[in-house]
């Protein structure tokens, strides 16, 4: 019985974006592990202060698939693993590990060689691909955050996302999302995998997530499914009003796919995962 769930966050912001979500999981009797970058495991509020952070030019998308590969095989059994933006990407590099035994990736980075031709994808993601920028830090402005991550909500819901979760970010781990390191075999079996995106998402738009959806759709036999969300932007679709119904949606849908539905998990408590961070 797969009683245990694994978060993986995105890029630009921190493990706190899944707090609501693993209060309601381990409500229902989950052992949670929400899994911090690394460097990632301090508080937001003190990431923020430090915007040039020297580690963030060295950060690289193989120490991140590393340490998620370690952190999920310390677990000792296979966890539903979920992840949300670059966590989703890093999410399908878990799943081609055999280290899932079901995934879902919300509104997910794609791999090498799945692109969108969308004006907003290219407007979203140059000011942290821009390789004019060289290797310094990121620190998303607010104006960026409310076209890329909040451009379905109000300017106060825009304000105060960005003031609780956006942090500094490297440069060096997002354009790694472009490297061999993260390519993905769509042709290898691989644990059921649900691709769910959101209608006004800006940064990753739901027709790349579909995109995505349909390489690994055309390429194995193995389960995939697609679903949309109408009205949900990058951000809003977990943390927004309404995210339960998103989070329920990934629930009911793990727990049909590995057999466990109307099982009850043993009564365990959510784990801040400090320890795997």
């Amino acid at each position: 019985m797969t009683d245990t769930i694994v978060f993986i966050h995105g890029n630009f912001v921190t493990r706190r974006t899944w707090e609501p979500w693993v209060a309601r999981y381990s409500a229902r009797g989950y052992k949670v592990v929400s899994i911090a970058y690394p460097g990632r495991d301090k508080p937001v509020k003190t990431l923020k202060a430090n915007p040039k952070d020297p580690f963030l030019r060295t950060l690289d998308v193989k120490t991140t698939i590393d340490h998620h590969v370690q952190s999920i095989r310390a677990l000792g059994a296979k966890p539903i693993i979920i992840g949300h933006s670059f966590g989703g990407l890093l999410t399908q590099l878990m799943v081609q590990r055999d280290l899932a035994a079901a995934a879902v990736v919300i509104d997910s980075v794609a791999p090498p060689g799945v692109l969108s031709l969308k004006w907003s994808f290219f407007k979203g993601t140059w000011p942290v691909l821009n390789p004019f920028a060289g290797s310094r830090p990121y620190y998303m402005s607010f104006k960026h955050y409310q076209y890329a991550f909040a451009n379905d909500q109000t300017l106060a819901e825009q304000r105060a996302g960005y003031d609780l979760d956006i942090v500094p970010e490297s440069r060096r781990l997002a354009r790694g999302g472009l490297l061999p390191a993260a390519k993905v075999d769509f042709k290898r079996a691989h644990a059921p995998l649900l691709f769910i995106a959101g209608e006004k998402d800006h940064l990753m738009p739901a027709s790349l997530n579909h995109t995505n959806y349909e390489r690994y759709k055309r390429k194995s036999s193995s389960l995939v499914e697609f679903k949309e969300f109408a009205g949900r932007g990058h951000y809003s679709i977990i943390s927004g009003e309404g995210w339960e119904e998103v989070a329920d949606y990934a629930l009911a849908w793990a727990q049909r796919v590995t057999g466990t539905v109307g099982m009850v998990p043993p009564n365990t408590r959510a784990t801040d995962k400090a320890s795997l961070a």
